[in-house]
Parts: C-alpha cells; structure tokens; sequence
C-alpha cells in the first residue's frame, strides 16, 4: 500500500499544499516533493501518540462509559489504542479496511451502539455546519463524545450555532505536530474537542504533551465556552 498523502489535509481546509520533504520509499533517501496526492476516502490512520495521550489525560471520563462506539474505524489504529487500554470497542466505517469493523454508513444510525464515540472523523463533513457532528448529537443516548480535529475548528463562524446548542466540555491542544502521512508533513496544529454530559461550567482547555501525557492534568485552566 503506498504511503498516505498531506493533500487531502490541506485541501479540507481550502489550501494548496506546498512543496515538502518526503521520503521516497523506493530508496529511504529524503526529496522534495512539490504536490502530494489526496487520500481516497479521507483515509489518513492516526499514529498512536496523541490517541495515548488523551487516554490518559481523559481516563476518569472514560472509565463512566462501559463500550466506546469508533465510528471512522479505518484500519483500527484508534480501536486498538481504546482496546490497549482496557476499554471494550465497537468499530464501524464505512469502507472495509480489515480491522473486522462493522461496514456501515455513520449517517445509517438512528441509535448509537454506545454511549460515547471516541474517533478522528472524516474532516470535511466536520466543516460547514457541522454535519457529521450534528448527526452525531442527535444520536438519542450518546452521553459522550471525542473528537480528533485541527485546532482552528471551532473558529468557523457557521460553527456558532452548533457550539452554542452543544457546548464544549473539553479541549486538548496538542502541542506536537501530528503526522498522519508517515512523510513528517504534518501541515496544522490538531486537538482533541471532548462533549460530555456529565460536565458542567466553561470549556476547559487543557494540553497534551507527546513525552508527558500528564500535561493535560497539570496545566488545566478554563475558558469560556
């Protein structure tokens, strides 16, 4: 399988990708690559760092929740994170890429088959108004909810109204630059956005550090939702 691309990352934002460093896999050696092409199916695995680290900032939360729902399953990086952790998973997508998730459409749900999901969603039916997220919260009984996105997400002046109806409990910056392509082109600063119905009072933020995941207990501070 040939090594995922940045284009796509770039593209979901409205931007052009500019020239990068890759690595070219025939001879390990580093070029220069002027444009990179997007992944079928926004298919980009997330790395296992920055699932580790929200595990273990974010543990008290999720330990409320019996199944954790990964609805944009992929290969299963993530599941298998939740699973190393000692959470049951239900893992769905809606392409077969072997991690023997259920092949569904997200938008096929009338009802969540666990209270909290926990997933890196496909990032352009996150922008607009929201799409998949506003499916999401109409899901009755989902309690819970993680989602791995670009910091700059809820910027969006079309985001308002959906974060006004469902405020924020929790964010995560990660202060790391995450790279999805295996390339070291990670073109954008990521956090993890957290709604939980049991929280009360402002969003907080916190951050996550790759060599420390309890940076996100130590430098909580709170913001205003």
């Amino acid at each position: 399988m040939a090594a995922p691309s940045a284009r796509g990352l770039f593209a979901a934002m409205g931007m052009a990708s500019k020239p990068v460093a890759v690595i070219d896999p025939a001879t390990g050696a580093i070029v220069k690559a002027a444009g990179l092409e997007r992944e079928p199916d926004e298919f980009y695995p997330t790395p296992p760092e920055p699932t580790r680290a929200f595990l273990a900032s974010e543990a008290e939360a999720l330990q409320r929740h019996a199944l954790i729902w990964e609805p944009a399953a992929g290969d299963g990086a993530m599941a298998r994170e939740l699973e190393a952790h000692g959470h049951r998973v239900v893992a769905s997508d809606l392409v077969d890429r072997g991690c023997g998730a259920e092949i569904r459409s997200f938008y096929d749900y009338g009802v969540p088959p666990a209270p909290a999901i926990v997933t890196n969603p496909p990032f352009a039916e996150c922008t607009g108004d929201g799409l998949w997220i506003r499916h999401a919260m109409q899901l009755p009984g989902l309690a819970y909810m993680a989602l791995l996105l670009p910091f700059t997400w809820p910027g969006a002046a079309r985001r308002g109204p959906l974060l006004v109806r469902h405020p924020l409990a929790r964010i995560y910056l990660i202060r790391w630059r995450v790279d999805f392509t295996g390339q070291g082109a990670s073109p954008m600063t990521f956090a993890w956005f957290v709604w939980d119905r049991a929280a009360h009072g402002p969003t907080e933020l916190r951050y996550l550090d790759r060599a420390d995941a309890r940076q996100g207990d130590l430098f909580a501070v709170g913001v205003a939702a």
